[in-house]
Formats: C-alpha cells, structure tokens, sequence
C-alpha cells in the first residue's frame, strides 16, 4: 500500500474508534450533565490546542511540510486553546463565558476543515511522512477534536433553546419574574 492510501485511510479511520466510544462513553454523560459543566469538560480539551505550534519548529517536522499548511494549522490550533483557556477562566461570568464557548468552537471547527482543504490543496497525503512525530496530530487527536466540537456546539444550541423558551414561557404568565 503506498503511503497516501494509508495515510488517507488513517484519518477516515480515526474517526470510528472515537465516535465509537464517544457515542457509548461521553456523549450519554455530556447530556446528562449540567450544560456549563458539559461545556467546561469539552473546553478542557481544547485548551490543549497550543501544542499545535509544533508544526512549526524546525526539526520536529520534515522540511517539505508545505509551510502554508503548517503555519495555519499552528496557528489556527493556538488561537482555538486560547479562546477554549479564556472560556474555562471566565466560567463564572456568564456572559463572557458563552460566547466564548461559542467562539472557540467554531474557529476550532473552521480550523480543522480548512486544515483538511489545505491538506487535500498541497498533497498532503503523499508528503505525510513530513509529518515525522506529528503523524498521530491528525490521526488520533484531530478525530476527537472534531466530535467534541459538533457536540460542543450541539449542546451550546440546545442550552440556547432551552434558555429562550423558559424566557418565552416567563412571559406568557402574568406577573411572572424575568431575568
């Protein structure tokens, strides 16, 4: 098998394991949770983006990793854990916490997608041996990344939903409290 077949079929494949065991492990308990703990647990992840960087020191990864693609997947990947680490720190501030649950899953999202153009764009399939050790980035982690952030933002909607009917229904009675 040449290497662009097996590294194509690595990143389709990373994703069973995971959503395997998301859907019997992580997604039950991330329901069930209260919303700002679900989003805490998630954003935890997250937070770890920074180690994205390593795609651009030299050395780690081989010379002929196209420097476009790795530049914005670096960057992309720090810019995510910043805004996943300023999300876990303004927990307590509602109102600073939410939209940033809502901005660092969505730039994280568009990171990864336009990371796979960008991958698709410069071939990346045939220069994966580039990668050297961070091979398992896109493997193993990028899969997980991915899930977690379609379910961050799943939850974020519904809690949304959830918030603007009690608000709805508040109104709809007479005398009631809002706010």
């Amino acid at each position: 098998m040449s290497p662009t077949i097996i590294f194509n079929l690595h990143l389709v494949l990373g994703y069973v394991p995971w959503l395997l065991c998301f859907s019997a492990y992580f997604w039950p308990r991330l329901k069930g949770m209260d919303p700002v703990e679900a989003q805490r647990v998630i954003a935890i992840l997250h937070s770890f983006r920074f180690f994205g960087l390593v795609f651009i020191i030299p050395g780690v990864v081989g010379p002929d990793l196209p420097s476009d693609f790795a530049q914005f997947a670096a960057y992309g990947d720090f810019a995510t854990g910043l805004l996943a680490i300023l999300a876990l720190l303004t927990i307590r501030v509602r109102a600073f916490f939410w939209p940033l649950v809502a901005a660092y899953n969505v730039v994280g999202a568009a990171d990864i997608l336009i990371d796979y153009y960008h991958g698709a764009l410069y071939n990346l399939p045939a220069l994966s041996g580039q990668l050297a050790s961070t091979y398992l980035i896109p493997i193993i982690y990028v899969p997980l990344l991915m899930i977690t952030h379609v379910a961050a933002l799943y939850l974020l909607v519904r809690h949304q939903s959830k918030k603007a009917e009690t608000l709805a229904g508040d109104a709809a009675v007479p005398g009631a409290k809002i706010g």
